[in-house]
């Protein structure tokens, strides 16, 4: 299992005292970086964190937060709130004073109010132009650009103070370039349709986060605790284990808990994804989150809402969002270098032609201009962002938990997926797969006689069977029931003696013919060669007949390894510690590729570590059992419906106690890796045509903006792509 970004992922290692808080503004990934690496530079910063995925900024309460708040007044930001450290408070106040604003809305809105005014003064230009002065028509120009620019050239001038080259300093240099060689018209082009394009980059990271925070939206603020029978609202920070609490239909679990009163259906798809609601009766486990849509409920509380399985996810989820891919950081260096190295040669553009080979300066210094706002990164580093949030989003929509981008990244490369069968292929249960009678009067009567009292699996298995074939058959009570250790049950039904359990009771048989026990033994190594565990019902002289049981496969497993197959996972594994033939039966039921049975945990740790070394292999358990193989494989996969040892364990967890919701995960993550591929070529690929104009000279400023606002408009909406669509679950029924 991968370690890469181990801290990130797992929020361990994260200074318990360090304040989170919300920041407005943040214009792009690479200027959201050069921020973060400021802020660091400051007293007690060096492990500050600011994130342009979730827009939030993570430093110690010793930092000087007004030399923070002038680092990000710098570029536009502004902190618009602060939360406390636990994802209950982060859930309860969205803003210090009480109430929310959609800020990035408003200011949204503004934007758009700016642009438009911007583009009435650049439009006046034309039905003016020869009707009045040319100061007058020079006014209007520097009014659109100052209206649509004003932000762009206040951080560009304080960056070229500093010599800190960004896209703000290119574009900057370039509309003063253009102004100074009488490029009016273009210029004011370009403000307009830079400020469009930062608008359209607000737009797609802002709906991917809002399409997370939505999710997070699941926490409840307030909870009904019952106290000397009285009801009374309080945050549910302030519930403890064995509270009871009152849920009304229609309102969220405020916490882990068991219902200690009352009958209702409970819509628990914040936690697992399953929208179908579930029955819950007295004893029943919830989780917080859920809503009751039909019961009045009284819950014992198990958990402290920041131990939950919902505070759990929410707390992995923003974790995931702050967490850097190998590809992002690859991205983030490349702009660290690309900028500065396009200002260079935007210069060689300008001067060289001139100097050396007797060109015109106005016509070179004008492409070199161009170059600039060419080698704007903003598509390029935006290029991965908005895809990787979309895909968090939509998996953990479906109760898939990805505990990071870099493991959304790795689940999408995935060859191989092992599984364990115990629990995960199979129910974990008995079942009865095959019967032989030989006496149909007395077989089931005594078997459901002997075996109705008993709380051995086996006993469960072939009653659950009974109860199927006979459903209003009731079965005699018997008399002096004795177990027999490693044999099975001897009871008295209707004066006379009966044994059911394994094939040694067999040997209680007296007088029995030779050629009719033969009969028998040859029946029992034939449901042994299936796989099968035997149960033999017998009296004082015959054997009454034989049933053959065996673990459960899940209804839904057959389909989900055909979709694994079809979403391009070439080989499927089963790896178990059972026998041979029961391992054959299971994995042909499954349709996995190849199985290995009869594996010791050890074995099974060097198996998935053979795989591996071949292929990208993903490993799913329990979480419980497997830890040893999750960890040994490149990505280690859980389902347990919200355990802790599920959450814990893996890099991605499936909410549900069923593998349905698996084929959709690699598909969502096959889709996001591959949008990451199209958008970095999609923006590298209009950069170079755009400077291969350079060369007959055919390159405008006009030109150049549009194919970098072009790959920011592709690049945004291939990412958000990711959010649409319905996924097609196997039913897990």
């Amino acid at each position: 299992m991968s370690t890469y970004n181990e801290s990130a992922q797992s929020g361990k290692g994260k200074d318990e005292n360090q304040k989170e808080y919300r920041v407005q503004g943040l214009s792009c990934p690479n200027c959201t970086r050069e921020m973060q690496e400021e802020i660091q530079k400051l007293e007690h910063g060096q492990n500050a964190k600011l994130s342009y995925n979730s827009g939030k900024l993570t430093l110690s309460p010793n930092v000087d937060l007004r030399r923070v708040e002038g680092i990000l007044k710098s570029d536009g930001a502004r902190i618009i709130y602060m939360s406390d450290h636990s994802a209950a408070a982060a859930s309860s106040s969205d803003h210090p004073h009480g109430h929310s604003h959609d800020h990035s809305h408003s200011s949204g809105r503004t934007m758009k109010w700016v642009l438009s005014i911007s583009a009435v003064f650049y439009l006046l230009t034309f039905v003016l132009e020869n009707n009045v002065p040319a100061p007058v028509i020079i006014t209007l120009y520097a009014a659109a650009m100052i209206l649509s620019g004003y932000t762009t050239f206040l951080r560009g001038l304080r960056n070229l103070t500093k010599f800190k080259f960004n896209m703000d300093t290119l574009m900057t240099v370039a509309l003063i370039g253009a102004v100074i060689i009488g490029e009016w018209r273009e210029a004011t082009l370009v403000a307009i349709l830079f400020g469009l394009n930062e608008m359209l980059e607000g737009y797609g990271m802002n709906r991917a986060r809002q399409s997370m925070e939505a999710l997070l939206a699941a926490a409840p603020k307030e909870a009904e605790l019952l106290k000397d029978g009285q009801t009374v609202r309080v945050p549910i920070a302030s519930l403890s284990p064995g509270d009871i609490v009152r849920v009304r239909p229609g309102e969220k679990i405020p916490s882990d808990g068991v219902i200690s009163q009352g009958t209702g259906a409970v819509n628990e798809a914040a936690i697992t994804g399953e929208s179908v609601p579930v029955t819950k009766r007295e004893g029943d486990t919830v989780f917080g989150g859920s809503i009751s849509t039909d019961g009045l409920l009284n819950i014992e509380v198990t958990k402290a809402y920041e131990d939950s399985s919902l505070a759990k996810i929410m707390h992995l989820v923003q974790e995931a969002q702050d967490s850097k891919t190998p590809t992002e950081l690859f991205i983030d260096k490349f702009a660290k270098y690309y900028t500065p190295a396009i200002m260079i040669i935007a210069m060689a553009v300008a001067v060289i032609p001139p100097l050396l080979l007797g060109q015109p300066w106005m016509t070179w210094v004008y492409q070199g201009l161009s170059i600039l706002i060419v080698g704007c990164p903003c598509s390029l580093v935006l290029s991965s962002p908005i895809a990787l949030v979309s895909g968090m989003t939509r998996s953990a929509r479906n109760g898939i938990l990805v505990k990071g981008g870099v493991h959304m990244e790795q689940l999408g490369r995935l060859e191989a997926i092992a599984f364990d069968k115990t629990g995960t292929l199979t129910r974990g249960e008995p079942a009865v797969y095959a019967e032989t009678v030989y006496d149909e009067e007395k077989f089931y009567a005594i078997t459901g006689s002997i075996e109705q009292s008993s709380l051995h699996p086996l006993a469960k298995a072939v009653m659950k069977h009974l109860a199927a074939k006979q459903p209003k058959e009731t079965f005699a009570e018997p008399l002096q029931s004795t177990v027999l250790p490693g044999e099975g049950v001897r009871a008295e039904v209707g004066g006379n003696l009966y044994w059911v359990g394994s094939e040694e009771v067999l040997r209680y048989v007296q007088g029995g013919q030779e050629s009719v026990m033969a009969a028998v033994r040859e029946d029992i190594r034939k449901l042994k060669e299936q796989g099968y565990t035997i149960i033999v019902a017998t009296d004082e002289h015959s054997v009454l007949g034989l049933f053959g049981l065996a673990d459960e496969i899940r209804a839904e497993t057959p389909e989900v390894i055909s979709q694994l197959h079809e979403a391009g996972i070439t080989n499927t594994v089963m790896l178990t510690g059972d026998h041979e033939q029961s391992a054959q039966s299971i994995a042909k039921q499954s349709g996995v590729t190849s199985f290995f049975a009869s594996l010791l945990p050890e074995e099974k740790v060097a198996k998935i570590k053979e795989l591996t070394r071949k292929q990208k292999t993903g490993m799913v358990g329990d979480g419980i059992n497997d830890a040893p193989a999750l960890a040994a494989a490149d990505l280690g996969i859980a389902m347990g419906k919200g355990t802790d040892s599920a959450i814990e364990t893996a890099d991605v967890v499936l909410m549900q106690d069923h593998l349905g919701k698996l084929p959709s995960a690699i598909r969502t993550a096959r889709k996001v890796n591959s949008i990451i591929r199209w958008n970095i070529a999609i923006s590298l690929s209009l950069k170079a045509i755009a400077l291969l104009l350079t060369i007959p000279g055919l390159l405008t400023l006009w030109i150049a903006i549009i194919s970098d606002m072009g790959a920011t408009i592709l690049v945004t909406i291939l990412g958000l792509t990711i959010l649409m669509g319905k996924d097609n679950t196997p039913s897990s029924s």
